[in-house]
Formats: C-alpha cells, structure tokens, sequence
C-alpha cells in the first residue's frame, strides 16, 4: 500500500513528475475531477463553485454559499476514502496538509524558482511576453495561497509538512521520480497494516467530527469536541457549559460505523461551582 500526497507550483514540472512516480509505482493520480462531484454533492452546490473556490477564483457569491469549513471536512472525508483503495498519489488539494502527522503517507512538494516556471510556461503555451506570465503566475499564487488559507487554515508552505521537497530547477524531472520512488521503498513506509489502520481512524475521526457539526450547535459547545480514535476506540474530550453536550456527543458517535467503544472525557461545567464529571445531562 502506497500513499503519496504531492503539491507542486504551477509552472514546476510537478504534473511530469507526479505522473512519472505514478507511473513507476503504478499509483492512480488523484486530482480535482475525481473528488469535486461529491465534494459539490455533500456541499448541495454546483461542481464549478467548488472548483472554483479551491483554486482561490470564488466569486463572493460561491464564497458565500460554501462553508469552507464544511468543505475541508467533506474534502478530507472523501480524499481519506480515495486513499484506502491502496496505490494512489494524491495531487494537490492541500494534502500535505490534510495528511499531516499520519504515519506512513509520503508528502512530497515539487517546486522551482519563479524565472523558471516563467520560462516552463512560456514554452509551454508558446508565449513570448514574460511579463505578462509572471504577472499570471502571480495572480495563480496568490489565489492558491487564499484557498489554502480558508480551506485548511494554513498561512504559508511550511516546509515540515513534507518528507521532501524538489527543485526541479537544480534536479531533473527523472531524478526527482527517482528520489520519490526510492522514499517510497523505505521500511517507514512499508508497514502496510499500520498505514491502512491509521488512514481508517483519520478516516473515523472526519466522520464524527462531521457528525457532530451536523447535530452540535456553537452554543453547546463553543469550544467544540475533540474527537480521536485509535483502533476504533473513540475518545471525546471537551469542555462546556451545557449539561447536555456529553450525552449528546456520546449518542452522536455512538451512530458511526466503525466504532468499537468511547471514552467520553467531556467535562460539564456549570456557570457556578465546580465540575461534575458524573452528572446525567439531558440529551
């Protein structure tokens, strides 16, 4: 089983060396096309607002009907279940990101110095005018930083979301293939059982969080629940005000497939006095 999450700048070769890792690895490529129709469906949008919006040109109108915190949680749902099927290399979409501190996923950016994506397009799209493709360029890097910023909370590239990061100025397009394939051959990421086991708990945890946004108002629980499973055990912790949050998160998670128990650490503290870990709240 081999996961790879992989961003690349816009005039980098990242496309080429996506596909040549795949190639040799034999990956199924991942991109926008695959996930937006239900990602769209999820969100009850068109697919082009959802596109728009994740490459940053959402127009105030899609800005205002797409939560964006609904669409990185539909966007994780669905990306998660993309990368049980085994074998797939994840393009864009801020998965590096979205695939932070899962153990076994290899996350890869490909990227180059702007005179050299300038040059990169200019051949690509046999156009003379420099300037006016840095100047696009540009305007596509601003609005990917953008989309970044409001789906996934991230300021800027930090570069200790990736286990490797390519020049393709100084390294080739083959040798940066090369340098993919052979992180890929580490033992670190050949455990296969543990990968799939953590991918399937990311994969449970989206769904409870999702879950309770869906049945939890703000007003319940203003500082929200934290949810984390580890082999189908689930653990709620939390901090409220409202007696009933406890049950009703416990009921909530309770109706998710794939949990096996709870350990339900939210705390009930009333306006006044000390709190009471053993109260029954109404649900």
């Amino acid at each position: 089983m081999t996961v790879i999450a992989m961003t690349r700048e816009i005039g980098s070769h990242g496309s080429e060396v996506a596909a040549g890792v795949a190639a040799t690895l034999g990956l199924e490529i991942i991109n926008s096309e695959i996930v937006v129709p239900d990602v769209a469906g999820s969100l009850g949008v068109e697919q082009s607002a959802v596109q728009r919006y994740l490459e940053g040109k959402a127009s105030l109108f899609d800005r205002w009907q797409i939560d964006a915190r609904n669409l990185s949680r539909y966007t994780l749902d669905q990306i998660l279940n993309l990368a049980l099927k085994d074998n797939v290399l994840i393009r864009g979409w801020g998965a590096a990101a979205l695939f932070q501190g899962i153990r076994g996923v290899i996350c890869v950016r490909v990227c180059a110095p702007m005179n050299f994506r300038v040059q990169v397009i200019m051949e690509r799209l046999s156009i003379k005018d420099a300037e006016a493709v840095r100047e696009q360029i540009q305007r596509y890097d601003v609005a990917h930083a953008r989309a970044m910023r409001t789906s996934f909370g991230i300021e800027q590239e930090d570069a200790l979301l990736y286990h490797i990061i390519l020049n393709t100025e100084r390294l080739s397009v083959g040798a940066c293939v090369r340098a993919v394939c052979t992180l890929a051959e580490d033992p670190r990421f050949q455990d296969q059982a543990r990968t799939r086991s953590v991918l399937s708990d990311k994969l449970l945890e989206a769904k409870i969080n999702a879950a309770l946004a869906d049945h939890v108002n703000m007003a319940m629980a203003p500082a929200g629940v934290i949810v984390s499973a580890a082999n189908g055990r689930v653990t709620l912790a939390g901090v409220t005000s409202s007696g009933g949050l406890r049950a009703k998160a416990e009921h909530v998670t309770q109706s998710i497939a794939g949990v096996c128990d709870i350990d339900n650490r939210i705390v009930s503290v009333p306006n006044r006095g000390r709190p009471q870990h053993n109260a029954i709240p109404n649900v």
